[in-house]
């Protein structure tokens, strides 16, 4: 399991694109239209160069660098006879 920290959305940042004290900066952020789920995208700059980043928040709390599985809906339909 991992640790609460690990969570966060502050050291998924800093583990992928700020290991040392490079400014990071929020360039957008929302949600996803189909479900609503949260999504970050943050941006560092050192020098000419730049990279970033989409981070999105799954169901558990957990921040990631890869989208959530989509949600499946329990409802089902049933056919009623004539």
């Amino acid at each position: 399991m991992k640790h609460a920290n690990e969570r966060s959305l502050r050291y998924q940042v800093e583990k992928w694109l700020a290991p040392g004290s490079v400014p990071v900066h929020v360039r957008q952020f929302s949600r996803i239209r189909s479900d609503g789920r949260r999504y970050v995208c943050v941006e560092t700059c050192h020098g000419k160069a730049s990279r970033a980043l989409f981070f999105f928040r799954h169901d558990d709390g957990h921040w990631c660098v890869y989208p959530p599985a989509p949600r499946r809906s329990n409802m089902r339909g049933e056919v009623l006879a004539a």
